[in-house]
């Protein structure tokens, strides 16, 4: 098989992806809605929904056009023209459409999918496990097969048009670029939006008026059940969407560094990743069939998983089989003076690594946050004496579940260099992100059980059909918590990957941090994501307060709104997280864009990879802490549904330590759901923003090693010893 033949089938390993998408999509819109009562609620949602949607494409496009514009006119200096082409602007502006349209097809799905869950919970679980589950298929595949899609066909279209390998690559990081621009702005804002609506659904119907809920007297739940659309499955299919490409784009930087006498023009290191991606659509398609239960009793998170851990293996077998397939058997990784031996074997294992750190981020996250488990119930317990010391306890916890996730990535990390170098940490994070498909599908059914669940309340359907919804709902809290450990992680090997690729474009061999520009931007950087985070809470703050005079308002002015009898008017609620959101979002997306821009030209290069260094360790760290803190904190309010003991005496909702929880939970919110899942956004944007000034700010002629076809001698080939390559290498001035 020639080279041209694996660049065909890559694009279609994306295309059947997306037509068993088609075909989920059309059986879930082909379930039944229920009565006219669910049917108009859902309507209310979708239109909610989808009015976001438009408001923050409008001035998304206007961002998108200046953006493209900017980078078209740059492209074209006489500097860097070598190194880059207008064309950029063009890639640029099909991520953005690309992400925007993956987002949408999460949310599309999922508006219709939470109605028909809750009509299928009507008759059972297992009924309802289908039709949720099928729903966040849909979006994993639609996700996986645009990104797998997008990637390959550009990769195909501009190494046709380019003989520089570099200028090729440096052009389709313009895609990447538009992806995660997009994913920044569809998190914060989607963000915003429904923790907005939440928070004050929560403290003006439950705290103060003491009803349930989602109940429909509550003018607010329906802004809170289009939040759970446009920020968690909107915003994550946006977010998982740049996480993906970012992933392929980096490894296939690095693996233009390594010199490869294979059967594909020297290009196998740079081809693997897209395959792998390939695959793993296939793999996590197979994986869905496993998600299956029996009966009311049987357990929904063994469903998923079976059918998490059969993709992920099937992924790891047939990446031994790829990886001989296409690899030689001994590469070399060259970058100065660094010459690294790499074998087939290595990088298999530095694959085997990935998806090992995925899964043990997972499990630990499932600890942090899980009903049952030691964190949670040490929140509960620390309820009983007050709001306070709830929130010191779930703070406590979110600081403490930093410190296995990250040894485990250390670990991940050291072990993918020195198996195969940089160019095995990335191939270690395109492993793990291989099963993204998968991922997405049990991250999306989440919000879908829980949309379904608040239409069952609000039509006032019976206890059975809730309880039904509530068991769906309870896995969901916890596989998106998971799953937003597991994207951190791969953000931080894509954002090590992402950052290797910039210190090779920018012509740095390494960054000296004895000097005073580099030292002060690592605690810039290191600074940013608490910015970051303030802005993005602060924001849920300001929109939550506008949120509860609404409501307020509701309950004061609408005649017999809290008998029943007269109708809440949602949609004035909804506009108010829209405008909120829009307004908001628009600072921390600014200051994720222009933090790098400004270094890089201000200070040079290597002032630019402290600031790199110091975004990437402090924002893991903050993404960790604030996403499984909210976690727990929503798991421990939860606990009262069923009850909890604390000091010999069972505690249910309604009670002092219940009404702790919720302010907990309140605190939580934003953590877990706005500035927590933006962290992974953030550190990944900006090492992209980064490789794309990197020619303009290049201390020298990065390196020009391109991917083609070398003869050896029939001796082995002469390899150095492998050299510590040092990413920050402390060099005394001699002078």
């Amino acid at each position: 098989m020639n080279n041209l033949s694996i660049e065909i089938i890559i694009p279609l390993l994306g295309i059947v992806g997306l037509v068993i998408m088609i075909f989920k999509a059309i059986w879930v819109s082909k379930q039944d809605q229920g009565d006219e009562n669910m049917i108009e609620l859902a309507g209310h949602i979708s239109r909610g929904a989808l009015a976001f949607l438009k408001a923050e494409w409008r001035v998304l496009g206007v961002f998108v056009v200046i953006a493209g514009a900017l980078l078209a006119w740059s492209a074209e200096l006489e500097a860097v023209a070598a190194h880059t082409d207008w064309v950029i602007a063009i890639s640029f502006l099909i991520g953005a459409i690309f992400s925007a349209f993956a987002g949408w097809i999460g949310m599309n799905i999922a508006t219709k999918a939470n109605v028909r869950t809750t009509q299928a919970a009507r008759t059972s679980l297992s009924q309802a496990l289908k039709v949720s589950f099928t729903g966040g298929t849909v979006m994993g595949l639609g996700v996986a097969g645009l990104a797998v899609l997008g990637l390959s066909t550009l990769y195909i279209i501009f190494t046709g048009m380019y003989d520089n390998m570099q200028q090729a690559l440096e052009v389709l990081a313009g895609f990447s670029l538009g992806a995660e621009s997009i994913a920044l702005f569809a998190r914060v804002g989607g963000g915003i939006f429904t923790k907005a609506a939440d928070v004050g659904a929560d403290l003006v119907g439950k705290v103060e008026a003491g009803i349930p809920e989602d109940d429909p007297r509550n003018p607010a739940t329906i802004a809170d059940n289009v939040g759970d659309n446009v920020g968690d499955v909107a915003g994550m299919g946006a977010d998982l969407f740049g996480s993906y490409v970012a992933t392929m784009l980096a490894t296939m930087v690095l693996g233009r560094e390594v010199i490869s006498v294979d059967s594909f023009g020297g290009n196998a290191p740079i081809l693997l990743p897209m395959l792998i991606a390939g695959l793993g659509i296939i793999f996590s398609i197979v994986g869905t069939l496993f998600v299956r239960i029996k009966d009311e009793k049987s357990s929904v998170m063994q469903a998923m998983n079976l059918g998490n851990w059969s993709s992920m293996i099937l992924t790891a077998i047939s990446s031994y089989f790829v990886i001989h397939w296409m690899l030689p058997e001994t590469m070399t990784f060259e970058r100065g003076d660094v010459i690294l031996n790499i074998s087939q074997m290595d990088v298999f294992w530095a694959i085997i690594l990935g998806l090992s750190v995925g899964t043990l981020m997972s499990l630990v996250t499932e600890y942090y946050t899980s009903m049952g488990r030691r964190p949670v119930n040490s929140i509960i317990q620390q309820s009983s004496t007050g709001h306070g010391t709830n929130v010191i306890g779930g703070l406590a916890i979110g600081m403490e579940s930093t410190v296995l996730p990250i040894i485990i990535l250390a670990a991940g990390i050291y072990g993918s260099f020195e198996l195969a170098g940089l160019y095995g940490v990335a191939i270690a994070a395109a492993g793990m992100m291989a099963t993204t498909a998968m991922q997405l599908a049990i991250d999306a059914f989440g919000p879908i059980a829980d949309n379904a669940g608040g239409i069952a309340e609000m039509s006032g359907l019976p206890s059975e059909v809730r309880e039904r919804t509530d068991n769906l709902d309870a896995v969901g809290n916890t596989t998106a918590a998971t799953g937003k450990g597991f994207a951190i992680a791969s953000a931080a090997l894509t954002a090590l990957a992402l950052f290797a690729a910039y210190v090779g474009l920018a012509g740095i061999t390494s960054i000296d941090i004895y000097k005073a520009d580099v030292l002060s931007m690592l605690f810039v950087g290191a600074m940013i994501p608490f910015f970051f985070s303030s802005l993005a809470i602060s924001a849920v703050g300001k929109a939550a307060m506008e949120m509860v005079k609404e409501v307020r308002r509701q309950f004061k002015e609408i005649p017999g709104i809290m008998e029943g009898k007269g109708k809440p008017e949602y949609e004035k609620c909804v506009e108010i997280s829209t405008a909120a959101s829009i307004r908001e979002m628009v600072a921390p997306g600014a200051l994720a864009l222009l933090s790098p821009i400004v270094v890089g030209f201000a200070f040079g290069p290597e002032a630019l990879g402290g600031l790199l260094a110091g975004i990437t360790v402090s924002g893991v760290l903050m993404g960790m802490f604030q996403n499984n803190a909210g976690g727990a904190w929503d798991n421990a309010k939860k606990s009262f549904e069923k009850g909890v003991e604390i000091d010999g005496k069972m505690e249910f909702k309604g009670s002092d330590a219940h009404k702790a929880s919720v302010t907990g939970d309140t605190v939580g919110d934003p953590f877990k759901d706005t500035s927590g899942p933006s962290m992974n956004i953030l550190i990944k944007l900006t090492s992209i923003v980064a490789l794309i000034i990197a020619p303009f700010i290049s201390v020298g002629e990065p390196s020009e090693h391109e991917s083609h076809p070398i003869t050896f001698d029939s001796s082995e080939p002469t390899i150095n010893e492998p050299q510590e390559t040092l990413l920050f290498e402390p060099v005394l001035n001699q002078d």
